[in-house]
């Protein structure tokens, strides 16, 4: 049930995602703004740790989990250091994932060559 689950919530991030591109004049870059601005401010408002817990990956992998990943680093580092902890909580949350998709990314470029578009 937990893969349905991933599955089912993943895929409706994405069909809501795919008609604001069909739909809308939006932009892809405004779409992903607005799901990284909907992440942080539903987990801000404690609305997105049940699906979170509900969904797992179908939750946290979106960019709306990078949202929640965000809000989640700041709410707890204000915890910890006060208020210098909403400057540096996000960044520290969120290190991890950051330097992973940059490693990738550079090794993807190191192995293959980019050809431009016919």
């Amino acid at each position: 049930m937990e893969y349905f689950n991933a599955f089912l919530c993943g895929g409706i991030l994405c069909v809501i995602g795919q008609i604001l591109v069909d739909r809308t004049k939006l932009t892809p870059a405004r779409i992903l703004v607005i799901y990284v601005v909907s992440g942080v401010v539903l987990g801000g408002l404690g609305l997105y740790k049940p699906l979170v817990d509900w969904a797992g990956a179908g939750a946290t992998v979106p960019l709306t989990g990078f949202g929640y990943l965000l809000s989640e680093g700041v709410r707890e580092a204000v915890a910890e250091k006060g208020l210098a902890g909403a400057l540096t909580g996000g960044l520290t949350a969120s290190a991890g994932g950051v330097t992973a998709a940059v490693f990738f990314a550079l090794v993807v470029a190191m192995l293959f060559k980019s050809k431009p578009k016919r």
